[in-house]
């Protein structure tokens, strides 16, 4: 019979491994494959760094390991993007990663750099004597190297329901809802959200409740159209998100505020939704038959962890 462990790779899980594990691991890859030789040997580079890289390959791969690779500084860009594209290119082409834009702004590259989640694209290289370590998002599962699985991710982003939902339903030739200054500048610190999980998988309620809470990135989206002036299901919207686990696993950590690439404030955003959802409960009759109801409406988009 198939092990547990064995299974869980099979599926793609990603092993919970200890620094001492990778260590140990990386160091039989970086003797079982040597990439110094030709052009990026080590004594002809004039500012070698090294780099020690998560590897999973499920096809392939008993258990995931680290590996080190050594490239010179003064060959590459300033980013980690950039010596990641440097490993791909010249070193090692069965590295795999998602990157696109490379400015900030698509939310592909985001991965684990030296213990804190950041956009590739955006962080710097910080030269040391150690190895800079890069891993996947954590507490996820993981397609390959460094691409992580963020199914249930965009699932849960997609339960919202994101786009502008109306009543009066506009008629054929109408111009578009018009929207005040003021209320424009309230979704302000939302809009510019990304989508780049950073916040989401380095929060630990989101590591102990994936199936279940929403998590800072769609909480924040979940307000950006509560608190959009043009939208007309404001009470529906926050009878749905009222739930003890969808919003209430929120303790108020902060490491979604601290790792943002963008430098939102996911954390400032919750508190003001369960804010709104307290002035709410008292202001709209009907609250509980409300809640009931959008939840059996939307039982097809309920979050969880539903691969499709």
């Amino acid at each position: 019979m198939m092990s547990v462990a064995a299974a869980s790779l099979r599926a793609g899980v990603r092993p919970m491994l200890s620094r001492a594990a990778f260590r140990s691991t990386a160091a039989k890859a970086t003797a079982a494959r040597s990439f110094s030789a030709g052009p990026m040997a080590m004594e002809n580079m004039a500012d070698p760094q090294k780099f020690a890289l998560y590897r999973y390959d499920p096809d392939q791969s008993a258990k995931p390991y680290m590996e080190e690779y050594t490239i010179d500084l003064k060959q590459t860009g300033p980013m980690i993007l950039d010596a990641l594209l440097v490993i791909k290119d010249k070193v090692d082409p069965t590295l795999a990663f998602r990157r696109s834009c490379r400015e900030g702004i698509c939310g592909s590259c985001a991965m684990n750099v030296n213990g804190k989640n950041g956009l590739a694209c955006l962080l710097y290289i910080e030269p040391s004597p150690a190895a800079i370590e890069i891993q996947p998002l954590p507490h996820t599962y993981v397609v390959k190297d460094l691409i992580p699985d963020l199914t249930n991710f965009y699932n849960q982003y997609k339960a919202i329901e994101p786009w502008l939902k109306r009543k009066d339903v506009k008629e054929p030739g109408q111009k578009e809802h018009y929207q005040s200054r003021e209320d424009r500048d309230l979704l302000d610190g939302m809009y510019e959200c990304i989508l780049c999980a950073c916040c989401v998988t380095s929060c630990p309620s989101y590591w102990w409740n994936p199936e279940y809470y929403l998590g800072p990135a769609v909480l924040q989206q979940a307000y950006r159209w509560i608190a959009d002036s043009r939208d007309q299901y404001t009470d529906e919207r926050l009878a749905w998100v009222n739930d003890t686990m969808k919003l209430y696993r929120c303790h108020g950590i902060m490491n979604c505020t601290n790792c943002c690439p963008k430098g939102l404030d996911p954390a400032k955003i919750i508190v003001k939704l369960k804010s709104e959802i307290e002035q709410s409960y008292t202001k709209v009759d009907g609250w509980n038959d409300m809640m009931s109801s959008e939840i059996k409406k939307s039982a097809s988009r309920e979050s969880g962890l539903t691969y499709s």
